[in-house]
């Protein structure tokens, strides 16, 4: 399996987690669109980075070839799938938690 198939299959697994198995539908908010594109310049600074100095190399045979910002494509999917499975995680958990959370109660109006 090459880099390629793997961002894809991770693109893949991440909406079908989001839509299907834990239904937080965040790809279909348009916060989730913001966030993604408030972080998608520093992804890209960073695989330029570490591209240009050689920290991070990619085999041609591994990736499609059409690169932005000095990483392969591929990153940039990848990257999403990460972003998308972190905030639909995160939502999940959040709203899982505060329903397990009991209610505090004030003493003061008890008396």
């Amino acid at each position: 399996m090459i880099y390629s198939d793997i961002a894809l299959d991770a693109i893949l697994l991440a909406v079908i987690t989001d839509l299907f198995i834990v239904r937080t539908q965040m790809i279909t908010r348009g916060i989730f669109w913001l966030t993604y594109l408030l972080i998608l310049p520093f992804q890209l600074i960073t695989n330029w980075w570490l591209t240009s100095k050689n920290i991070v190399i990619y085999s041609s045979s591994q990736i499609i070839g059409k690169r932005l910002a000095g990483a392969p494509i591929e990153d940039l999917l990848f990257g999403f799938s990460l972003i998308l499975v972190t905030l639909t995680l995160w939502e999940y958990f959040s709203k899982s938690r505060t329903h397990q959370l009991p209610k505090h109660t004030n003493r003061e109006n008890d008396k």
